[in-house]
């Protein structure tokens, strides 16, 4: 068979059965088929990435047609309604076609987002190739620009004088009384307009009649041109992303349905600084932060109050077994808690190792659904900004969260000399469900919480 007619016949029978398999999403039986004429060509989908995901955006295609593919390569970066999520290569091949244009928003689930050939040769086939299937889908909007200051509209021209009345020309008809009111009052009869018979002026008339004004004087010219009025209104609209969208409807409905209180101590973190500075000096490539501590502390006291581990199922009240921490990172497209797993029977170190892996994941767009999603207690700690105090939105379903200032140097009262010590004291904040856990549970949760971190060696044990 002559190649070149061998060629023409794959790609003419590939369009046949392409049209029958459009729409159809037969996507198995269509591989089958093509299996004749090409070894392997694949139609990749846009797959959900977290369970709540009913549409995403193409935010960039980390790979261009021709590009060679193996198992394992970031294809593209899909924003969902969670995070920027990195879309894995699950097969081996070439990038022959890309079906939906990098940075397009709301694409549903399910539309064709490229085509993978196995060999090279059969790239070409692809060059013009339209899905016509593809549900249409909003284009990025162009980038916002500042609204242009109005310009200062120009000045009104002063309004021109209302004209005089034309002069009455010839012989003017008064009757004696009109003539004589007028003669009093020093009325030109010319500028009067007579209402009477053959417009004779009347007493009325006279007694009527309005002086025209004088024009007023036109205003001299300005030295010199006013300047421009200063821009008013200016504004930028921000497009809001699908994670942004999220975060609001998660947490107005937090704050909506779940009745918060909040309860508040100060610990004395000097222990914690020591041990971790002597921690630091012997550990080798790690360095333990604060917030591991708390991370930790946090984890024992939930085995401690089981109360606050627990999450709000409308029928029943959950309570789990295992403390999956979820610590809140501030990215560039909003917030998001990437997990430590088993917090309360990991080490400072794997603890440590944890949070620095997973906050760079998760500020660089790297996390998979399974490192964010879940958890059964939240942190939320503000304290490397200077803050010292601040209340937090419980993240649902779980039962409490912990707001964490930073640490300050204070007078506390002591017996000695002096009488009193200088201490470095952190105040926190656990916000609760009260459907879960009431007030004194609550407070023995911080208590424990607190001899954890004022006794920090217990941790180790």
């Amino acid at each position: 068979m002559c190649k070149s007619w061998q060629s023409s016949w794959h790609l003419t029978a590939y369009t046949i059965l392409l049209c029958l398999f459009r729409g159809t999403r037969s996507l198995g039986l269509f591989q089958v088929y093509c299996s004749h004429l090409w070894e392997f060509v694949l139609q990749i989908a846009l797959p959900a990435l977290s369970p709540t995901m009913t549409m995403g955006t193409v935010q960039r295609w980390e790979k261009k047609v021709g590009e060679k593919l193996s198992e394992g390569d970031l294809l593209a970066e899909i924003e969902t309604d969670k995070a920027t999520i990195g879309f894995e290569v699950q097969e081996e091949g070439y990038l022959a076609k890309i079906l939906v244009a990098e940075g397009t928003r709301d694409v549903p689930l399910g539309a064709p987002l490229c085509i993978i050939v196995e060999k090279e040769s059969d790239i070409a086939a692809f060059k013009d190739y339209v899905e016509t299937g593809v549900v249409e889908v909003s284009t990025p909007p162009p980038a916002p620009v500042a609204a242009p200051a109005a310009a200062s509209p120009s000045p009104a021209p002063p309004a021109a004088a209302a004209a005089p009345a034309a002069l009455r020309k010839g012989r003017v008809f008064i009757s004696p009384l009109a003539k004589k009111l007028a003669a009093e009052k020093g009325i030109n009869l010319a500028q009067v307009s007579g209402s009477g018979p053959d417009g004779r002026i009347t007493r009325k008339d006279i007694e009527n009649f309005v002086p025209p004004k004088a024009a007023p004087a036109a205003p001299a010219a300005p030295a010199f041109a006013p300047a421009p009025a200063a821009p008013t209104g200016t504004f930028t609209d921000i497009p809001i992303s699908n994670i942004r969208k999220v975060i609001a409807q998660r947490l107005m409905q937090s704050k909506q349905t779940i009745p918060h209180y909040y309860l508040s101590v100060d610990v004395n973190m000097d222990q914690v600084l020591e041990l971790r500075k002597e921690l630091n000096v012997k550990a080798q490539n790690i360095k333990l932060s604060v917030n591991d501590f708390i991370i930790k502390a946090s984890a024992l006291a939930c085995l401690k109050v089981p109360e606050c581990n627990s999450s709000w199922l409308d029928t029943v009240i959950r309570q789990n077994h295992v403390v999956d921490v979820s610590v809140a990172v501030s990215t560039a497209s909003g917030l998001i808690t990437p997990i430590v797993f088993n917090a309360h029977i990991k080490g400072l170190t794997s603890i440590s190792s944890d949070v620095t892996a997973l906050a760079g994941k998760a500020r660089d767009g790297k996390l998979q659904p399974h490192e964010f999603q879940g958890g059964t207690f939240t942190i939320s700690n503000l304290g490397m900004f200077g803050i010292k105090n601040f209340s937090a939105i419980i993240n649902p379903p779980q039962a409490c969260i912990l707001a964490v200032g930073g640490s300050e140097k204070r007078l506390m009262p002591a017996d000695n000399e002096k009488g009193f010590d200088v201490a470095n004291m952190m105040s926190v904040t656990l916000s609760c469900d009260h459907r879960v856990v009431d007030g004194a549970v609550g407070a023995q949760w911080l208590a424990e919480f607190r001899k954890f971190l004022e006794k920090p060696v217990t941790m180790l044990l």
